[in-house]
């Protein structure tokens, strides 16, 4: 049986702004990078810069991701503040 959540894990500013480090989410059919990123922003505060003027880097399973990247029982999916240039 494989396990039914997703592990979430936010990086370098995300982190502190969010309060947390990782999160358990149950994990459900057909679910996307996009539909999760919308799960979490909805939370509002802190947590609706994840779909604000400045998107965030994903990856699933320690590969780069897009929105419409299927997320599954059992993956890992890390968010990261993008990357600025200077």
């Amino acid at each position: 049986m494989t396990d039914a959540t997703l592990t979430i894990r936010f990086f370098a500013r995300l982190r502190e702004e969010l309060g947390t480090e990782s999160l358990q989410l149950p994990a459900t059919p057909d679910q996307t990078v996009g539909g999760l990123l919308a799960e979490l922003a909805s939370r509002g505060g802190s947590w609706a810069q994840l779909q604000g003027d400045q998107p965030v880097m994903v990856a699933v399973n320690q590969a780069m991701a897009r929105p419409s990247t299927p997320v599954n029982a059992g993956d890992e999916v890390a968010f990261f503040p993008p990357v600025t240039g200077g």
